[in-house]
């Protein structure tokens, strides 16, 4: 089994109980993302990285508000389960906490360089060539990848519990549209070429075509542009609630060796310039005290299901 197929057995209940209600929308009348205002200038960069920021500055956290339910906007504020949770943070440690939207692909280099970010939180997946530039957070939520499509185009195949599933074989000969540097990218730009991955796409003349953000990605399904989108569960089910005509359905590999088939898992962290040990040691409290009850009861809230 190959680097990226390390993949878990099971869902959280979380996303057991959410997978048949909301991820089928195929009538509702469509509701829009609010369309942000300019985001929030970066705070004036620090002299050098990996050195502890004053006691009295604010924390510059850098994210991409086009993930919801963990970021997103409420008319001109960005808000979600990662601003909740760094809001806290910042009442932890007595200090302002600045968010400031950006494409998700800067994020990490702009948290390893120590310049203008603190802080990454935007549904960030660890991985091992991410570790080597910043120091993530414990894990605080795991996560899936799912297909969004248009409603009765793809027919699942097959259910794990209540959760409905798609292989990745029946994304051959598709265009699989992807937010740019996210999981999905990783994922099927990995099946596509079979680098560190094994190939299930390789050949089948399946096509990747990158996006800023999931809603674009699906927006350009409606324009012809692409076939499915590949996106992590609650973004997926967020969009499906808000946008008629479309279904979701996670992405699942084949069982090796006849053993049943299995999540593409991955599990989300906050991460911080490298030194920041304080920042660091923060925002591991903060999540150890929330557990993964109260997080769980976050996204319930940022999902309109409380």
């Amino acid at each position: 089994m190959k680097l990226m197929k390390k993949l878990g057995a099971l869902l959280l209940a979380l996303t057991m109980a959410f997978a048949l209600a909301a991820c089928s929308n195929a009538g509702d009348t469509p509701t829009p993302t609010a369309e942000p205002s300019k985001a929030a200038e970066p705070s004036a960069a620090p002299s050098e990285a990996a050195t502890e920021p004053s006691h009295d500055a604010a924390i510059s956290v850098y994210t991409n508000a086009y993930f919801a339910p963990f970021e997103y906007y409420d008319g001109t504020d960005i808000v979600g389960v990662d601003v909740d949770v760094m809001n806290l943070v910042g009442e932890k440690l007595n200090r302002d906490v600045t968010y400031t939207n950006v494409e998700f692909g800067v994020i990490i280099d702009t948290v390893s360089s120590g310049k203008l970010a603190d802080v990454g939180a935007a549904g960030i997946t660890i991985t091992d060539s991410r570790k080597a530039q910043v120091d993530f957070s414990d894990p605080y939520f795991t996560s899936v990848q799912y297909v969004v499509y248009p409603a009765g185009s793809m027919t699942p195949d097959g259910t794990d519990g209540d959760v409905s599933y798609i292989l990745w074989d029946s994304l051959a000969g598709k265009k699989i549209g992807v937010q740019t540097d996210t999981t999905g990218d990783i994922y099927v730009n990995g099946e596509i070429t079979g680098e560190d991955f094994d190939g299930l796409l390789k050949d089948t003349g399946a096509e990747e075509t990158r996006y800023d953000n999931a809603q674009l990605a699906v927006d350009a399904i409606g324009a012809g542009q692409v076939d499915v989108v590949v996106v992590d569960y609650l973004p997926a089910s967020y969009i499906v609630e808000k946008n008629s005509g479309y279904e979701c359905a996670a992405l699942y590999y084949p069982g090796v060796d006849g053993g049943a088939p299995s999540p593409t898992e991955e599990q989300y962290a906050i991460c911080v310039t490298k030194g920041q040990d304080e920042l660091l040691a923060a925002i591991n409290e903060v999540l150890a005290g929330l557990g993964e009850d109260g997080v769980n009861d976050l996204v319930m809230k940022h999902m309109g299901l409380e």
